[in-house]
């Protein structure tokens, strides 16, 4: 008998923030969920006329558009992601290559105290396609 395995593709990947959004009220949220993007996420805001006039705004309409959540923030729209510090939107740009292009949310690191490498997984799991 043959046992066949289902694996569920895996979309959504949760993530921290090194600082994280500080929204109107002074709330900080870090943690997050980001999607794997889609041909349309990276298509519209080509037409979008902030990104016409600045290229760099590419990221922030594109990261905009897949983030389902930001801390208790469920409309993750360019305004939030504009206000975030520059270390969180890096990080967030780099989180989006992981997922999308490399298949996976594993980081080398190294201990800054023992100088031991090693690889942390940023979203905590494995390789897209596995739960």
């Amino acid at each position: 008998m043959r046992r066949e395995r289902t694996e569920r593709l895996r979309t959504e990947f949760p993530f921290e923030l090194p600082r994280g959004y500080v929204d109107g009220s002074g709330t900080v949220h870090r943690t997050g969920v980001m999607r794997l993007a889609t041909a349309r996420d990276e298509l519209i805001p080509l037409r979008d006329d902030r990104v016409r006039e600045n290229s760099a705004y590419l990221s922030v309409v594109l990261i905009s558009r897949v983030l389902t959540r930001l801390g208790t923030i469920e409309d993750v729209h360019p305004g939030i992601v504009e206000d975030l510090f520059a270390s969180d939107l890096a990080f967030l740009q780099d989180f989006y290559r992981r997922i999308n292009a490399e298949g996976h949310t594993r980081a080398a690191v190294t201990c800054p105290s023992c100088q031991e490498s090693f690889a942390v997984d940023l979203a905590g799991g494995g390789r897209l396609g596995e739960s």
